[in-house]
């Protein structure tokens, strides 16, 4: 998959999926709103009951800034795929709502693709970026989970599970998620290697976030997202 170089005029759609997000938000998207790089803003609440819903109502109408919101509770691979489909940039970057990541890195993530070189660019944790340090299972499990990913993808992944995750939107079109919770990280790295996708990695930061800040990913988590990743790459090939 091959484009020409684009330069640094491409459009960027950031897409954030929000379920109960409220302590956050703000903060969140002062520093999105921050970035020269966000062309548009698209929030997808998750029919959230913390008060997130309500206040993003308050920002009908804001400049960059779309909403959209979901009926019921479908998690975070529903929202992306409603994210997804309202884009109009030339980019779509996932970023999370809970300050894990840190919007300054736009430029890093951007580059790959705006210079040529790249269809879809992964942020990483674990190439030297600063990071909170925290769980040592849940490391674990992520590189376990990013090595499984890896054999059945035959790509070389350091971080597949990482929130940080930027696509040519054409990639996205040739797209279609079926996973509606944390299944999609797996399913969205199965699916752009079997596109043959140009794939980069970056270091990136990380603020972990522990289980009293609000942290919402477990062990279940886990076992669904190796699920994802067999079925996608064994039962799901060709």
């Amino acid at each position: 998959m091959q484009a020409p170089d684009s330069g640094p005029t491409m459009t960027v759609s950031v897409v954030i999926p929000v379920y109960n997000e409220v302590k956050t938000l703000p903060v969140l998207l002062d520093l999105v709103l921050a970035r020269p790089e966000a062309t548009e803003i698209i929030l997808v609440d998750d029919a959230s009951t913390d008060g997130s819903g309500e206040y993003l109502r308050t920002l009908a109408g804001a400049p960059r800034i779309r909403v959209l919101f979901h009926a019921k509770n479908q998690g975070k691979g529903a929202a992306l795929r409603t994210g997804f489909a309202a884009a109009g940039c030339d980019i779509v970057l996932i970023q999370d709502a809970d300050l894990e990541y840190d919007p300054e890195d736009y430029p890093v993530l951007l580059q790959p693709i705006r210079s040529g070189k790249a269809d879809v660019v992964y942020g990483s944790r674990f190439l030297g970026g600063p990071h909170r340090v925290l769980y040592f299972w849940h490391s674990v499990a992520n590189r376990m989970l990013t090595l499984l990913s890896n054999m059945f993808n035959d790509i070389n992944l350091s971080d597949m599970e990482v929130c940080y995750k930027v696509f040519r939107r054409e990639v996205l079109q040739k797209i279609r998620i079926q996973s509606d919770r944390f299944g999609v990280e797996p399913e969205l790295t199965a699916k752009v290697a079997r596109l043959r996708a140009r794939i980069y990695e970056v270091p990136v930061s990380y603020y972990g976030r522990t289980y009293e800040d609000g942290k919402k990913i477990g062990w279940r988590d886990g076992l669904a997202a190796l699920w994802w990743i067999v079925r996608f790459g064994v039962l799901h090939r060709g």
